[in-house]
């Protein structure tokens, strides 16, 4: 404390420098955000939401993956094309850590805010691959961003670490991850919240689906065209409640940025719209979209494929994976990275069940509350587009 002419200064103590008005000062002028992982579905969709909205002086985008090879519409070549983002092409594994520093500075200043969308996303890998490449990779760039001075550490998490029951989940509810990409986001989750010299906020989105999707919605979409060329009845396994609850990808991305802005330090963040999708809705959409019938196998066929769930896989893939191929080919959709193909982790009667209130409470608002026919054939024209997707099966 010193006094000049008067008037009492005093230094700043450590907690008002990351939260406390001297922060809220800080944040007066556009942040600088690092974005981990920023070329993949939720990552491009983010960084066009904070160009379309001019809510940085700067976005940074790390990613294995060059913008040239992700399948970009020009819509998101020019945001990744705009004078406040800067690509660096980086492999983010824990094993790489040396090279982090030249990802994390900048001769202009810190990033305020770091959203860490980098990790492993496929299923039906080896517990090693996940431990490395999800908790790990999460840990190590949670603490270069505190050792750089970044203010927050945004970690995109997933629903899938709450109990697979048709109740909505709150952020409190009980965990008991059911994917082994959860069991691993779950355990980054438990150590992050005790890393030093940063504020952590979790984020846990429901099934994401829009522009770009491969892994969300999309899957059972792909597997519902496939029944144009089978001429047959498309069949789901269980019921029409089993909850597929879903977000929006661009209300996720409107979320991280609100979030590294407004939310509370510690505090989960689950991410859900109204819709309280389940599978009879999406098979809605199914029939819309593809003049499909469809159905579901019901419990008592349903728990027979369960006790052999391995064979049942195979026989499913092997139904779907073979039109898809001659319905791309037909139409020349070459090199898609849509696929009908469905992990056997997913087949199982897991409701993704989630209350995406809490956010609310901050002033939040979802943009897309509800599921929409023009939603879903947005992400269908996406790829069509783009010749990735075989167009004659859509009708309409």
């Amino acid at each position: 404390v010193c006094l000049f002419l008067g008037v009492e200064f005093r230094t700043a103590d450590a907690s008002e420098l990351t939260h406390g008005p001297l922060f809220l000062v800080a944040m007066a002028s556009k942040p600088r955000v690092l974005v981990l992982g920023g070329v993949g579905f939720i990552g491009r969709n983010l960084v066009k939401y904070l160009v379309d909205n001019d809510a940085c002086s700067k976005v940074r985008v790390v990613d294995k993956t060059v913008p040239a090879m992700a399948f970009f519409t020009p819509e998101f070549k020019a945001a990744f094309d705009s004078d406040v983002v800067e690509f660096k092409q980086g492999n983010l594994a824990p094993s790489n850590q040396g090279r982090f520093a030249q990802y994390f500075t900048d001769d202009a200043g810190k990033f305020d805010f770091v959203i860490n969308l980098a990790g492993e996303t496929k299923y039906g890998l080896d517990d090693k691959v996940y431990a490395d490449l999800v908790t790990e990779m999460s840990v190590k760039l949670c603490e270069e961003a505190a050792k750089h001075g970044s203010s927050r550490f945004i970690e995109v998490s997933t629903a899938q670490v709450y109990s697979s029951k048709k109740d909505a989940s709150k952020e409190d509810s009980q965990v008991k991850p059911w994917t082994k990409i959860a069991e691993y986001k779950l355990e980054a989750e438990n150590r992050l919240r005790s890393m030093p010299g940063i504020e952590v906020i979790i984020v846990r989105p429901a099934v994401v689906y829009g522009p770009f999707d491969t892994t969300g919605v999309m899957p059972r979409l792909v597997c519902g065209a496939t029944y144009v060329h089978l001429k047959e009845k498309c069949k789901f396994l269980w019921g029409k409640d089993l909850r597929v609850n879903t977000v929006h990808v661009r209300d996720v991305a409107k979320a991280l940025l609100f979030l590294a802005q407004n939310g509370k330090p510690g505090e989960v963040y689950n991410l859900a719209d109204k819709n309280e999708t389940d599978q009879q809705k999406i098979c809605a959409f199914i029939e819309k979209l593809f003049g499909v019938a469809t159905g579901f196998r019901g419990t008592v066929e349903s728990n027979l494929a369960k006790t052999m769930m391995n064979t049942t896989v195979e026989i499913v893939n092997d139904k779907h994976m073979e039109p898809w191929s001659e319905m791309c080919k037909a139409e020349g959709v070459g090199n898609t990275p849509l696929t009908p193909y469905l992990y056997k982790e997913l087949l199982y009667n897991n409701h993704v069940s989630v209350d995406g209130s809490k956010i609310e409470s901050l002033g939040f608002t979802y943009d897309h509350p509800t599921v929409t026919e023009p939603l879903i054939r947005e992400m269908l024209d996406v790829w069509v587009s783009q010749n990735l997707f075989p167009k004659g099966a859509i009708k309409g």
